[in-house]
């Protein structure tokens, strides 16, 4: 069989949108019957039900993202939910970025810490959460560093992988560069891992305790001028896609490795002046925001849903709706899309 991505390429006109005065939308669930949850910096999620109508659950509605005018601040401090997973019994779990801690919230708003450490010590920036098949928790943590963009510089590699299981928390591959999205395969027998800093993605082989081995890089070693990935999702044929957030790309990545660019709206300019900040020890906010583009601004994660799982949903860290468009192969099913 062809791979179906094979010359697919997308345009702005390509692209469809949903959501209205979104903020940060930076993960996305879908579920089969069309209703999408968004993660919102206001400190919850966003319900956008399949007639367009939008709820937004939240505790307690946090205004520091919206009322921030310094940028940096805005995502360095307060409430940032940031990666999301259903939890067996339809709860949602949140890997809140800015709080440093792994919640747990149940569809009306009611909102618990699970893990805001780890062998003694904070657990750091918590990015993202993934369930398995067999009810286990991975949770990657970026960075050690409080002000995680004073992390985005080469050589540094304190981001690691967690897992919780019936054992507890414990950190299972460690050393990582700004840790960000996993995913596991069909079988689920490797982990891919986005090392964010290190421009690359890291595989290892699963084992049957949910230890991590092999750790190697699956595809191209870099990716580039500003080829900052953030999020990845596999598709049914094997593919995975990754965003590559200050590029303004979407990629993917074919099973031997070889990378596909499905879609690009970055700014030459502006990346060649982020790059050259980067390899000079540490780029400026402002180096980095001025990235952004109009359309897809930062785009960092990619859902799969629909009814027949080929609307690809692009999650963004400044958009204010959602973009998606038909994919012409359709995503690798969640674990939780069979279970409710």
């Amino acid at each position: 069989m062809t791979n179906p991505l094979k010359g697919f390429r997308l345009t702005r006109d390509d692209l469809n949108f949903v959501g209205t005065d979104l903020q940060r939308p930076e993960c996305i669930l879908a579920e089969p019957d069309g209703t999408l949850w968004s993660a919102d910096a206001r400190g919850g999620v966003m319900r956008i039900a399949p007639d367009g109508s939008q709820r937004l659950i939240a505790q307690q509605a946090d205004s520091h993202f919206a009322g921030t005018t310094d940028l940096a601040r805005r995502f360095t401090e307060g409430t940032l939910p940031n990666g999301l997973a259903f939890a067996g019994n339809g709860d949602i779990l949140i890997s809140n970025f800015g709080t440093d801690r792994l919640e747990i919230m149940d569809r009306e708003g009611h909102s618990r810490v699970l893990y805001d450490s780890i062998d003694g010590q904070p657990i750091g920036k918590v990015n993202f959460v993934l369930r398995d098949s067999r009810n286990r928790i991975w949770l990657t943590v970026s960075t050690r560093i409080k002000n995680w963009m004073e992390a985005i510089r080469p050589g540094l590699a304190d981001g690691y992988i967690a897992l919780a299981d019936e054992n507890g928390l414990r950190i299972v591959a460690d050393g990582l560069h700004f840790t960000n999205e996993v995913r596991l395969d069909a079988k689920e027998e490797y982990l891919y891992a986005v090392e964010t800093c290190g421009r690359r993605i890291t595989r290892f082989r699963v084992g049957d305790d949910g230890s991590l081995s092999g750790r190697e890089i699956f595809g191209p070693s870099d990716f580039g001028p500003a080829g900052f990935p953030d999020g990845c999702a596999f598709d049914s044929y094997g593919n995975l896609w990754v965003t590559l957030v200050m590029a303004e790309k979407l990629i993917a990545l074919t099973p031997d490795g070889e990378l596909l660019t499905l879609f690009d709206d970055g700014k030459p300019d502006k990346i060649a002046a982020l790059e050259a900040g980067y390899q000079a020890g540490r780029p400026t906010p402002e180096q980095m925001m001025a990235t952004r583009s109009a359309v897809a601004p930062w785009i960092a994660s990619v859902t799969f849903g629909g009814p027949d799982l080929r609307n690809a949903y692009i999650g963004t860290l400044f958009g204010t709706n959602i973009p998606w468009f038909r994919s012409p192969v359709p995503g690798l099913p969640m674990v939780h899309w069979s279970e409710r």
